[in-house]
C-alpha cells in the first residue's frame, strides 16, 4: 500500500526529511520494501463482496504513475486498470437465517486464488465489503476480520444500506456519468434482498434510500418449482392482498405476477414515478429519497439488472427465485419508458470493489491535532457537497447529522472524517458559525468521545480546529487538517506528526471500481 517509511531508510537523501517519508510500500507484511514510486508501477488488487445473495471476488492489475514534479510530494494516479480474474459467483452460504457460514466462504476464496494463478502475497491493495442483509448477520464482524487476511492492506468495511448504495452507484458508473454529462442520475442496485438507491448531481453525492425489494425474497426449487421461502414483508403483503402465494405451492408467473407488480410499482414511485403505492412504506428499509423530482437519468446494477435484458423464453425460475420475473417486469415498466436509461458499467459486480488506490498527501502547516489520538487507520470520509457548505447554522448541522448516519452500519459506532472545501478568505464569523454547525452535527459522536476529524482543501485547519476545541468538552480529540483533498467514499490513514510536528502525513484510499 502507499505508506510511510522511517527517514533513516530513505533513498532520497537530498530531500527534506519529512518529504522522504512519502513513499510506497510493496510486498508482504513480513518483507515490505520502501521505495519512491517508479514512473509506471504495477500493483495487484483484489475485491471481495459478501452480499445478501452472492459472494464473489475480482483480481485486477493497476498501473500507477507518479504525476508530481521532481522533489515534490508524490501524487499518484491510476493510468490503467485491467481485470485479471473474475471469480465464480456463489450464493452466500448461511448456517441459519441470522448466521454466515464462514468456512465455505474461506474454501471458496482459496479455490478462486488457486484458479486465478495468484497467491495472497502478490496482492498489495483491495477491499473486503459485506453488504445487504449479510451485513446484518450476527457474526458479520467476525467474518470480516477473518477474511481481511485474504489480501494485503485492505479497506475492510461493513456497508449499511446507505454506504452500499453509494458503493454500487460508483461501481455502476452512475457517478461518473453524472459528472461527465452534468446530469442528475439515480442508480437502482437491485440485489437479492434489497434495492439500494443513490442520486448523483454533477458527480456529487446527493441522497440515498433503500427498499426491501429483491430477487430472492421468494425462493423457488429450481427442479420442482415449489415455493420454499417467502420473506416476512412479502408474506404480510400477500396476506393483506389475500393472494394464493404460499410455501409449498408450485410457482408460476401468473401466480406471482401480482406481487411482482407491487414491487415494480414501488420502485417506480421511489424514483418519482406514479402514485404512492399502498405498501411503499412497509417495503422501505429506513427512508425515502428527500427529493424525487428532476431525476433525469436512471441506471441499474445488482443481480436483477442482469435479468432485465434476458431472452423472453428463459426459464423463469432458473436462479431459484423471482429475480428473472422482477427484471422482466422492470423492462416493461414506466421506469424504462419515462426515464433516460444509462447503461451501467457493471451490474451484478457493481459492488465488487476492484481495489483501494492508496495515495499519500501531507497536510498543510496550519493545523490542529491532539497527538495522543494518532495514528488512525481506515477512517471513512463524508465529503459535503458545495451546496451543503453554503448552508449555515442548524440546517448545516442537520445535514451533517443525517449524512453521518449513512456511514454507520446498524448497531455500530464508527469514526467518520468530515471532508470540506472550506473558505478561501474566511471571516472570524464564518469560522465560528462553521465550528458551531460541525459541533452540533457531531453531537452524538462527541458525547461518546469519538475523535472529531475534519479534512479541508483550503488553508483553514488551525482556525477551525481551535474554534471547535473551545466548544467541545475538555479532553475531546479534535484533528483539523488543511491541504487535503478527499471525496465521499474515501478512507484515510493519518500518521504521526513529521517536520517537527508541523504537518501530518495522510494516506487517502480511494475505492477503484471495475469498468
Amino acid at each position: 500500500m502507499w505508506g510511510l517509511r522511517h527517514p533513516q531508510n530513505s533513498d532520497s537523501k537530498q530531500l527534506p526529511e519529512w518529504l522522504g517519508l512519502a513513499v510506497e510500500h510493496i510486498g508482504t507484511e513480513q518483507a515490505k520494501v520502501g521505495r519512491v514510486v517508479a514512473m509506471n508501477d504495477v500493483i495487484y488488487s483484489v475485491g471481495i463482496d459478501l452480499g445478501t445473495s452472492t459472494t464473489q471476488m475480482v483480481i485486477s492489475k493497476l498501473t500507477m504513475k507518479n504525476l508530481a514534479a521532481a522533489f515534490s510530494i508524490p501524487r499518484i494516479e491510476i493510468i490503467d486498470k485491467e481485470v485479471m480474474f473474475r471469480s465464480e459467483i456463489i450464493f452466500t452460504p448461511l448456517v441459519a437465517q441470522n448466521l454466515i457460514d464462514m468456512e465455505p466462504i474461506k474454501k471458496f476464496l482459496d479455490e478462486q486464488y488457486e484458479k486465478s494463478g495468484f497467491c495472497r502475497d502478490q496482492i498489495q491493495v483491495g477491499a473486503v465489503i459485506i453488504t445487504g442483509e449479510t451485513a446484518r448477520k450476527e457474526n458479520s464482524q467476525l467474518v470480516l476480520e477473518a477474511l481481511s487476511s485474504y489480501a494485503g492492506e485492505f479497506v475492510v468495511a461493513t456497508a449499511g444500506p446507505d454506504l452500499e448504495s453509494i458503493i454500487a452507484g460508483f461501481g455502476a458508473g452512475a457517478q461518473a456519468y453524472s459528472k461527465k454529462h452534468h446530469q442528475v442520475v439515480v442508480n437502482l442496485d437491485i440485489g437479492g434482498g434489497t434495492t439500494n438507491v443513490v442520486v448523483f448531481k454533477d458527480g456529487e453525492l446527493v441522497d440515498t434510500a433503500c427498499y426491501d425489494i429483491g430477487g430472492r425474497l421468494i425462493k423457488v426449487n429450481k427442479t420442482t418449482k415449489v415455493i420454499e421461502y417467502i420473506s416476512p414483508k412479502l408474506a404480510e403483503i400477500i396476506k393483506q392482498e389475500d393472494l394464493s402465494i404460499k410455501v409449498g405451492v408450485v410457482a408460476t408467473s401468473g401466480l406471482l405476477m401480482p406481487i411482482i407488480n407491487i414491487l415494480v410499482d414501488s420502485l417506480a414511485y421511489a424514483v418519482g414515478l406514479g402514485k404512492k403505492p399502498k405498501y411503499i412504506d412497509l417495503l422501505m428499509t429506513h427512508k425515502h429519497l428527500k427529493n424525487r423530482d428532476n431525476l433525469s437519468c436512471i441506471s441499474f446494477s445488482g443481480g436483477v439488472a442482469d435479468c432485465i435484458h434476458l431472452e423472453a423464453d428463459r426459464d423463469e425460475f432458473a436462479y431459484g427465485d423471482i429475480g428473472i420475473l422482477l427484471g422482466q417486469k422492470v423492462k416493461d415498466s414506466q421506469l424504462m419508458r419515462e426515464k433516460m436509461v444509462v447503461a451501467g458499467a457493471e451490474t451484478i459486480r457493481a459492488t465488487v470493489v476492484g481495489a483501494g488506490s492508496h495515495t499519500t498527501q501531507v497536510s498543510g502547516s496550519t493545523i490542529t491535532y491532539i497527538n495522543e489520538t494518532l495514528p488512525l487507520k481506515n477512517i471513512p470520509v463524508l465529503k459535503l457537497t458545495k451546496a451543503d457548505e453554503n448552508q449555515s447554522g442548524d440546517v448545516l448541522a442537520q445535514i451533517i447529522t443525517e449524512k453521518l448516519s449513512w456511514y454507520q452500519p446498524e448497531g455500530e459506532d464508527q469514526v467518520v472524517a468530515l471532508g470540506l472545501d472550506g473558505f478561501k478568505n474566511p471571516s472570524f464569523e464564518e469560522i465560528i458559525n462553521l465550528a458551531k454547525a460541525i459541533r452540533a452535527g457531531y453531537a452524538k459522536e462527541i458525547a461518546k468521545g469519538c475523535p472529531l476529524i475534519i479534512l479541508l482543501r483550503e488553508d483553514n485547519g488551525k482556525s477551525l480546529g481551535q474554534a471547535i476545541l473551545r466548544m467541545v468538552p475538555k479532553g475531546q480529540a479534535v484533528i483539523s487538517l488543511d491541504g487535503v483533498a478527499v471525496e465521499s467514499g474515501d478512507y484515510v490513514d493519518i500518521g504521526m506528526p513529521v517536520a517537527g510536528g508541523a504537518v501530518l502525513p495522510v494516506i487517502v484510499k480511494t475505492l477503484v471500481f471495475e469498468r
